[in-house]
């Protein structure tokens, strides 16, 4: 099923196939990073100080990136941003003392500022390769996309950096914004709905600002809010993957990539269910909410690591029908010319209250134990997933009240 949709979506295969290689590469160039720092420093402090530098760049140049795409070509950006990256990429190669650790700081900082500019904008240009029924398959596709990185860079990058050594998972890091860049470079963005679409409707969403819109868009606001909500949970579920691997499971750095490549197979299995879905996308959506809350409740219960390792499984694959029911609602409900801007105001804003609870939640585990913190954040995810539902339908069936007063 993966395969006959890429092979149909000529323009977004390689696109695809762009965020597969840029995106194995990053995560090639991470891990090794991290284990460098740790073998320079002995400290978990500079790991701590290079993950929130790669978290930071969101707040600054999320919403600038935003403007950016829909301002000027979202091709051309992509292009820039890749090719742009490449040096800083390599630059982890001068790092050979405690002395050049500031490289990697500079760098990782810089290296994530391209990205908050570049995912924001690679979404926005979804809308303008598939058409508008096609939304929740190419949606659903991200989602394997995400699986796919997850098991070939997070786990084969700690292979590879182990048996070759980091300095060759720096060249492949500097070589996949090359190459990335090159597939970006031959994609032809059009858009087919454009030439079927009402003139007057056109006219009308052109009129509006992007505040506009999320005013007069239910759906847009019960989004937002989850945004807000639900990353506070996700930096508990982030802080506790490698916590439970190594200190509840004791399967060491081993447990670590097993657990998300489990991940990485929950979300690449979401595209069976998730690309049949045509309608109640964000009923769904948030449903698939609760039932995250349900696996980590579950997993703060597990002491098989066969069952923490379906459990995984299971989150993810609830996870990526979730997010690509939400996204589809997102680009029906934006009209493209302010799609950057909201990704990326989006991006900012889920990144930055990610990395406050990812802090909150590292501190959080010493004084409670980690099957607690776990049970804690399930049972908030079930209470958020609850209460964006019942608000939802309370809003909707309000709004459907007043038209029928006006009619």
């Amino acid at each position: 099923m993966h395969s006959f949709f890429l092979v149909k979506e000529k323009q977004y295969r390689k696109l695809f196939l762009a965020g597969v290689i840029n995106g194995v590469g990053d995560r090639f160039s991470q891990v090794a990073t991290l284990t460098l720092l740790l073998q320079l420093t002995g400290s978990g402090f500079a790991v701590g100080v290079t993950m929130a530098l790669r978290l930071l760049p969101y707040l600054i140049f999320g919403p600038f990136g935003g403007r950016l795409a829909d301002r000027y070509s979202r091709k051309t950006l992509l292009v820039v941003t890749d090719l742009a990256r490449i040096a800083f990429a390599l630059s982890f190669l001068l790092v050979h003392t405690r002395q050049d650790i500031w490289i990697i700081y500079v760098s990782s900082f810089i290296l994530a500022s391209g990205e908050a500019i570049y995912a924001p904008t690679r979404k926005a240009t979804l809308p303008l390769l598939i058409s508008r029924k096609q939304l929740v398959k190419v949606n659903s596709m991200e989602q394997v996309l995400v699986g796919i990185v997850l098991i070939g860079g997070a786990f084969a990058g700690g292979v590879v950096s182990y048996f070759f050594g980091p300095d060759l998972t720096f060249w492949l890091n500097g070589f996949s914004f090359l190459a990335a860049a090159w597939l970006i470079s031959t994609i032809q963005f059009i858009n087919p709905t454009r030439h079927h679409e009402n003139p007057n409707t056109k006219k009308e969403r052109l009129s509006l600002s992007l505040k506009n819109v999320i005013l007069l868009s239910i759906p847009l606001q019960i989004i937002l809010l989850c945004e807000i909500l639900v990353p506070f949970v996700n930096g508990i579920d982030n802080v506790l993957i490698s916590v439970y691997a190594v200190e509840i499971f004791h399967l060491g750095n081993v447990g670590v990539g097993t657990f998300y490549g489990a991940l990485g197979i929950g979300l690449m299995a979401s595209f069976s269910i998730a690309n049949r879905i045509n309608k109640h996308y964000l009923l769904i959506g948030l449903s698939c909410l609760f039932f995250e809350g349900c696996m980590m409740i579950f997993l703060s219960h597990a002491y098989s690591t066969l069952f923490a390792v379906m459990i995984f499984c299971s989150s993810a694959f609830f996870s990526g029908i979730g997010n690509a029911c939400l996204d589809t609602v997102l680009m029906r409900e934006i009209p493209e010319q302010h799609q950057g801007m909201m990704f990326a105001l989006m991006a900012s804003l889920s990144n930055t209250l990610l990395g406050l609870s990812m802090l909150i939640a590292g501190g959080s585990l010493d004084v409670i134990s980690p099957r607690l913190l776990g049970f804690l954040g399930g049972t908030s995810l079930l209470c958020i997933s609850v209460f964006l539902i019942m608000t939802y339908l309370i809003r909707k069936s309000k709004e459907v009240s007043s038209q029928d007063e006006t009619i």
